[in-house]
């Protein structure tokens, strides 16, 4: 069976083309661990093909640079050393030079300055190289945070739809380890799920070691679901039975699977586009992660409008108590439904209910196989961060603590950093005022930083609005209407107790702004000015009261070295 390492990449690498070797391929007898490709953002597309032992290793579409490229995308070419592989690139006339541009490297371009990249967020993940966007397989296995996500390695865009794969020991620190899943016959690696099966169910485990399982849709045409394994966390197989279901419908798509202990079975939800285009989420059911049978389907009542893509499914506990739990069927875009599931069909009570409210938040997923010591569902969602003029794009939030909260309208989500970014604090101030008055000084004067998580609770006494100033970010509350508003993007925040609990981080990238004990939880991609350090708050209309204020500056996450 084919390791994913070896169909992870794309092109291969390079020895000097032969005299007998046409202008669109070139071979490299691998003796360095990288190959460097010019890339630049626009450019035609090219099929790059790269063999090994004359055989098709995987093919993707390159926007080549031919002249002076915009950044360098790499392929990890170590698994060939010692070998001789050729990369091969259609258009030989126009492409030409872009392949003499091709290289071996001892180290990707631009390493000196790897995480410290102007806009590159400090404490959000992202790709060394390349487009990110979905979070894929969200797992812990091994005393690991797995993050899988969706990757195009060799262009800024999205395309060439690899599984990236990053780890981490405290949801903070991340390491890069290299795409583990690459487009193939089947079509591109879409999104989908991760579970540890821990009884080894499917057989895939080997020497006691329960498999890490991950569940991905391949869009080819069929677009079908698919399996591949790792009993180390590091090198992964696709299964050789796959593809484990057939298409059901050409729009089917983002396997979500959990274990259902109750009914001892696997469940998978799975995004189905219906006739008539009627969004609808399938649930399945399989005692092995290899068989899969349906047994039910959710959808709009009399036509109405179903959650979109992206599905993720879970039980959190009401109020923190675990005698009061639902399930929760949440969608790309944040909208969730709330409700109870028998094993086989999910009835909601609440239907399509908001969850985010703000922007360039899609596609959070939830960690499966956390340890029930510690009992959290944590969630991490695509950050839709655009940095023009970096060899990378987009990011992912930090990691959210979900909960659901008694509301008047009944149970309603709720959204909380995880606890782990307090490892970020690398200096503290604190400001406690019986009043912030109209026109007063700024309390936060000369509490500048570039990176900064603020905690703020308050009353808003007479105070029509209480506004802060995060890094040139507007961050609002409007007391008679109940309402935040970031950088003039509005939303419900109401009080709790008659009190207004502000949580605030910002990074290059963005802002995350929580409200209401987390029943309002606002992202934002925002890039503050460079030089721009300065923080403030005020009120507006009259004086709130009791304020109280905790200025963090954060220390980057990143820990440059080499992936443990």
């Amino acid at each position: 069976m084919r390791t994913l390492l070896l169909m992870s990449a794309l092109c291969l690498a390079p020895r000097d083309a032969s005299a007998s070797a046409a202008p669109s391929a070139r071979e490299f007898k691998i003796d360095r661990p990288y190959l460097l490709i010019p890339i630049r953002n626009g450019a035609a597309k090219r099929m790059v093909t790269l063999r090994a032992d004359g055989a098709v290793a995987v093919r993707n579409q390159i926007e080549l640079a031919e002249a002076e490229p915009d950044w360098w995308a790499f392929l990890d070419v170590s698994a060939w050393r010692g070998r001789t592989v050729a990369v091969e690139v259609d258009d030989a006339a126009g492409g030409a030079a872009a392949v003499r541009a091709i290289e071996l490297g001892d180290a990707i371009r631009g390493a000196e300055d790897l995480y410290r990249e102007p806009l590159r967020g400090q404490f959000h993940f992202s790709s060394r190289r390349g487009w990110n966007n979905d979070p894929n397989g969200l797992v812990y296995y091994r005393g690991e945070y797995h993050l899988f996500y969706q990757h195009n390695p060799y262009g800024w865009s999205w395309g060439n739809m690899h599984w990236g794969h990053a780890v981490s020991r405290d949801l903070v620190h991340w390491r890069e380890l290299g795409d583990v899943l690459a487009p193939d016959e089947l079509g591109p690696m879409f999104s989908g799920s991760a579970v540890v099966d821990w009884g080894n169910t499917s057989g895939l485990g080997a020497d006691g070691q329960p498999p890490l399982v991950l569940i991905y849709t391949a869009a080819g045409d069929p677009a079908v679901q698919c399996l591949a394994h790792s009993t180390d966390g590091r090198r992964f197989a696709k299964y050789a039975g796959n593809p484990v279901l057939p298409q059901i419908t050409g729009g089917n798509r983002d396997p979500k699977v959990i274990w259902h202990e109750a009914s001892r079975k696997w469940v998978m939800v799975l995004y189905v586009t219906a006739a008539g285009g009627r969004h609808t989420v399938h649930f399945l059911t399989s005692p092995n992660l290899r068989q899969w049978t349906r047994s039910s389907i959710a959808e709009g009542i009399d036509g109405s409008a179903f959650l979109y893509e992206c599905p993720d499914f879970f039980e959190l506990p009401v109020d923190g108590d675990p005698a009061r739990k639902k399930w929760v069927l949440t969608a790309a875009n944040g909208e969730h439904a709330i409700g109870t599931f028998d094993g086989a069909a999910f009835t909601p009570e609440e239907r399509k209910l908001p969850g985010h409210r703000g922007r360039g938040f899609y596609a959070a997923q939830t960690f499966s196989d956390i340890p029930p010591s510690d009992g959290r569902r944590i969630q991490i969602g695509w950050f839709q961060t655009e940095t023009k003029g970096m060899p990378f794009n987009q990011s992912m939030t930090i990691p959210l603590e979900l909960g659901l909260a008694s509301t008047p309208e009944g149970p309603r989500m709720t959204f909380a950093p995880v606890k782990e970014l307090a490892s970020l604090r690398a200096k503290s101030r604190r400001v406690h005022r019986a009043a912030l008055e109209p026109d007063g000084p700024n309390p936060l004067a000369g509490m500048g930083a570039e990176l900064v998580e603020i905690r703020a609770e308050f009353e808003p006494g007479d105070a029509g609005e209480v506004a802060w100033n995060v890094r040139g970010g507007s961050i609002v509350y409007d007391a008679r209407k109940q309402a935040l508003a970031v950088n003039g993007h509005r939303a419900p925040a109401p009080l709790r107790a008659g009190k207004q609990r502000l949580i605030i981080y910002c990074d290059r990238t963005g802002l995350e702004v929580f409200a209401s004990d987390g029943l309002t939880y606002i992202p934002m991609p925002f890039q503050p000015k460079g030089d721009d350090f300065t923080l403030g708050v005020e009120a507006r209309g009259g004086a709130a009261k009791n304020v109280s204020i905790e200025i963090h500056e954060l220390q980057s996450a990143w820990e440059v070295g080499p992936a443990p």
